[in-house]
């Protein structure tokens, strides 16, 4: 059986094939397209543009918010300061309680 690899693996390999075809042997955009199976004929041009541009920074997968996954101790932080937050709230709803009864019980 094949071993599966993620489509983003898969994809970013391809690109670097293509684009060590294209530098270090010389093929051409044409060549490379059918060689690789590419229907496109002008993506290897774009995937050229894109590495003289950024280098291979330009196939990392970029999707998703890239804050939304934080360490384990930023998740922690998070989680705890959120139970202070709740703590600090349930403490101001008590002392407001203890100062109408104060008040209600001075009165009388």
């Amino acid at each position: 059986m094949a071993k599966k690899y993620p489509r983003q693996a898969l994809v970013k390999t391809l690109k670097l094939e293509a684009i060590r075809l294209h530098t270090e042997e010389g093929w051409s955009y044409r060549k490379i397209t059918e060689h690789l199976g590419i229907q496109d004929k002008d993506r290897v041009k774009v995937w050229m543009r894109n590495y003289r541009q950024k280098g291979q920074a330009a196939f990392e997968d970029r999707r998703g918010n890239p804050f939304r996954f934080g360490t384990e101790q930023e998740r922690e932080r998070r989680r705890l300061q959120s139970e202070v937050d709740v703590l600090k709230k349930w403490l101001q709803i008590l002392n407001q309680e203890g100062c109408d009864a104060g008040t209600a019980s001075s009165t009388s």
